[in-house]
């Protein structure tokens, strides 16, 4: 099969080996596959696969089950599947953990579809599984542009939260649309007045794909009993930390990553997402935000796109 290989910090396209289906998997034809920041920062030397991975990029991706491994049972070949992954997406076939597939919701494409299994575990297993979002609660969002945030927008929404966002000026409208109460230019204002002046408090919940550079000034935007999640490092990878200003808001501050967690965590997100928040895209309350689609030879090109940080959503490649 064809796939994308990392040589000497690039991509390139090879000619590989066709994935096995292992005890508990299945190998799915990828018609679609997700672009993440975490595949730049593989490429980049950053982000190596965990034990056992396949070594290419690739995070999610949907697709048709063309074998089903030893032990599986309620697959079957010719299945429409989305999957969360360890890696391999950038490639025309991969093998799944069944744990870790979705099924297509209905009324979306498998190119659609492909846009979702990332963002969703994520922010899913984040905002709600872990920091307990509630209705009438603010949810604050950094880089509402990414795929993170446009899904994270959405489902703040749905769950009957107010979300505040930051992003660029450019973007302001089109998030907006999306369900954002308000958006925050973080190259010219302060989002921790303008989350205070939104609401008088602050935010209940704040999901960080930035790290150090934003840590202080996220604790200073928590509400009093506030919790914030930092999954991304973006803005740098160390900083200091005033214990007196967080426990003045008995706030709490987590740090969280999704591909490296064992597979049965992996599998227990993806059956909370398939129950709670795929009925609210079959619904309608929630849509995938996709960019750009491009085949999977122009993967360098699609870095270049996710590193300059001028999308929208989604970015996926096509095999």
């Amino acid at each position: 099969m064809q796939a994308i290989v990392i040589e000497d910090k690039q991509l390139v396209r090879r000619e590989v080996p066709d994935p096995e289906a292992g005890e508990g998997e299945v190998v799915v034809d990828v018609t679609a596959a997700g672009v993440n920041r975490a595949d730049v920062a593989q490429r980049q030397g950053h982000y190596p696969p965990p034990p056992g991975a396949s070594p290419y990029p690739g995070l999610e991706c949907a697709g048709v089950i063309s074998v089903v491994g030893p032990g599986v049972t309620g697959h079957h070949v010719g299945e429409r599947v989305a999957a969360l992954l360890s890696g391999g997406g950038y490639a025309e076939r991969v093998a799944v953990p069944v744990g870790q597939l979705f099924p297509v919701p209905t009324g979306l494409s498998l190119t659609e579809a492909a846009a979702l299994p990332e963002v969703s575990a994520t922010v899913w297993s984040n905002v709600v599984d872990r920091d307990r979002l509630r209705k009438g609660e603010t949810l604050l969002v950094h880089g509402g542009g990414s795929g993170i945030g446009t899904f994270a927008i959405q489902l703040g929404r749905a769950l009957g939260a107010s979300v505040v966002t930051t992003a660029r000026a450019a973007k302001h409208d089109f998030l907006t649309g999306l369900g954002a109460d308000l958006v925050v230019d973080y190259t010219t204002d302060d989002f921790v007045a303008a989350t205070h002046d939104f609401n008088g408090r602050g935010a209940d919940v704040i999901l960080d794909i930035v790290g150090a550079k934003y840590l202080s000034r996220n604790i200073e935007a928590l509400a009093p009993n506030g919790r914030l999640t930092v999954i991304g490092m973006q803005g740098g990878r160390k900083a200091e930390l005033d214990l007196g200003a967080l426990m003045a808001k008995r706030a709490s501050v987590s740090s969280t990553s999704l591909r490296a967690r064992p597979a049965a965590d992996k599998a227990r997100i993806v059956a909370g997402v398939t129950r709670t928040v795929w009925p609210l895209i079959e619904a309608g309350a929630i849509r995938p935000v996709i960019e750009t689609t491009m085949p999977l030879a122009e993967a360098t090109e699609a870095h270049r796109l996710m590193e300059s940080s001028s999308h929208i959503g989604k970015i996926l490649l096509t095999p």
